[in-house]
């Protein structure tokens, strides 16, 4: 396979996601500014709750946000009716969201599963990406249906079903949360090999480091915000549109929420940031 295509270009700008459970409003989402040039590779970590899995369904058009911009080429999805996010997801966009393997065809074999997913219109005869994918599997000669398969080679299933028809942009959620580390280094190399071949952009939810450090950008995130983003060796902290900076996560516990600060600059390009002891505190 060679790259045919250019990926999509993903930006977010001042996301919100409020949603009630009982009677009160819960923010998932707080303000999340995240840019993903096309064809990179990105993967989004961070702890459950954090709201990863919240911003990926938000960019794949499955929930709108409560505030924010979010934008694919530049077209601003979340202001899409319901005809256009169809057709967003039906032309541009690849999912592979937890629990995608029930989603599969139980009694149709991997490749009939392919093919039902040309059969709505995503792609048209043999589907290349999808056969590839198959291939690096060892799937593309299975007859027996996806059902009575391992978890291993439902999940390549599913992603050979999600990069059908070559998408631009493909979300991933957990893709390997349930793969052994034989099985989950396989399909990481079908992943990366697949979207790297036809410049798909890929957006990965993942809480395993060693998965993230396939992708080439890791973007952490907690409390519904973006906290650092860099890549394997090099992490940076973020600053949010209000000036916030959130602390590394091993500083939280000795300095909790409410503690104070005094924040120095030292020169144009460094600050010094230095907790406020209770001793010194005033009477």
């Amino acid at each position: 396979m060679t790259g045919t295509q250019q990926g999509a270009a993903v930006r977010t700008v001042g996301v919100v996601h409020v949603y009630r459970v009982a009677g009160t409003d819960v923010a998932a989402l707080r303000g999340v500014d995240l840019a993903v040039a096309p064809g990179e590779r990105v993967a989004l970590l961070g702890p459950s709750g954090s709201g990863k899995s919240t911003l990926l369904s938000v960019v794949a058009g499955l929930r709108r946000p409560s505030a924010g911009s979010v934008l694919v080429d530049g077209r601003d999805i979340a202001r899409y009716t319901e005809a256009q996010l169809y057709g967003y997801r039906s032309e541009s966009l690849g999912l592979m969201m937890q629990g995608a393997v029930s989603n599969l065809l139980p009694y149709a074999s991997p490749r009939e599963n392919v093919a039902f997913v040309g059969g709505r219109g995503r792609s048209r005869g043999r589907d290349p990406v999808a056969e590839e994918a198959l291939a690096a599997a060892g799937l593309a000669d299975e007859r027996r249906p996806v059902g009575v398969l391992g978890r291993a080679d439902q999940q390549a299933t599913a992603l050979a079903v999600a990069m059908a028809g070559s998408p631009r942009l493909l979300l991933v959620d957990e893709p390997t949360s349930q793969l052994d580390d034989d099985a989950r280094e396989s399909l990481l190399d079908t992943l990366v090999q697949t979207t790297t071949a036809v410049g798909t952009t890929l957006l990965m939810v993942t809480h395993d480091e060693q998965v993230a450090h396939r992708m080439q950008r890791m973007v952490r995130m907690r409390d519904g915000r973006v906290g650092a983003e860099g890549q394997r060796h090099e992490q940076y902290a973020v600053i949010g549109a209000d000036g916030s900076v959130q602390l590394p996560e091993e500083l939280l516990a000795s300095w909790p929420a409410g503690s104070t600060v005094s924040v120095q600059a030292s020169s144009p390009d460094e600050i010094s940031i230095r907790r406020r002891l209770p001793a010194e505190e005033a009477p």
